[in-house]
């Protein structure tokens, strides 16, 4: 009775991937010509020779000895994906600080909003540590996505001020986005700072003019006024 088996035992488990396929060895003395996977290392075996033996009894049944000919054998780690550095400029440059600059400042926007009447809230607002932050950011990004052209584009009208298709067109490139973005963070989060405070010395209501300020600088700027003249006439009928 004939009897063929592809199961295999070795000391060194592997398997072999070739074009995103998994291959058993099967057969003697078979050839491959691609890489060798063996316990998440991926290697480079020169003249690759795989011999097999069979075997079979009654009381172990049939199994595979897989007799390895290697010549030569070359381990190495995948590498990982290397990001491009900060001193070079580009597309995850700007996305890593404008996730950075957005992360930063809503800590404080937390603070002023559910917790503004206790110490750290009010130390947190006096310091000036985010605005060095973001504004050393700030210059950074700017000093990257400055071109020759932007001075024009700046000045692109005959009375030296800005247009509008010319700024589109600034802005088309994502350093000058994410350079724009961090000062519109700077701005929004020092605005928000002085409602804040604000409110603090003459004793109204600010989360909501906070919150807004975060996205929607002016609308929460205009909720402040409107807060606070609502409150002052309230106060003198009261009184």
């Amino acid at each position: 009775m004939a009897f063929s088996s592809c199961f295999s035992l070795s000391p060194l488990p592997f398997k072999i991937d070739h074009l995103g396929q998994t291959i058993t060895p099967c057969g003697k003395g078979q050839t491959f010509p691609f890489p060798i996977i063996n316990n998440g290392y991926q290697s480079i075996v020169r003249n690759r020779r795989i011999n097999l033996k069979g075997d079979w009894s009654f009381i172990g049944g049939s199994r595979m000895v897989v007799n390895q000919q290697v010549v030569r054998l070359v381990p190495y780690r995948k590498a990982s994906r290397v990001y491009a550095s900060w001193l070079s400029g580009g597309p995850e440059l700007a996305s890593s600080v404008f996730t950075l600059a957005t992360t930063a400042v809503l800590p404080f926007y937390t603070l002023m909003i559910v917790a503004p009447n206790s110490e750290l809230t009010k130390k947190s607002m006096v310091s000036g540590v985010p605005y060095v932050v973001l504004g050393i950011l700030y210059a950074y990004l700017l000093y990257l996505s400055w071109t020759p052209e932007t001075v024009e584009l700046i000045f692109a009208s005959k009375y030296l001020l800005p247009e509008l298709t010319s700024i589109g067109k600034m802005f088309s490139s994502e350093m000058t986005l994410a350079s724009a973005w961090v000062h519109l963070l700077a701005i929004d989060l020092f605005a928000a700072r002085q409602v804040f405070l604000d409110g603090l010395e003459n004793q109204i209501e600010t989360r909501h003019s906070v919150s807004l300020c975060l996205f929607f600088c002016p609308v929460g700027i205009l909720t402040h006024v409107i807060t606070k003249a609502i409150t002052e006439t309230t106060r003198k009928k009261q009184a």
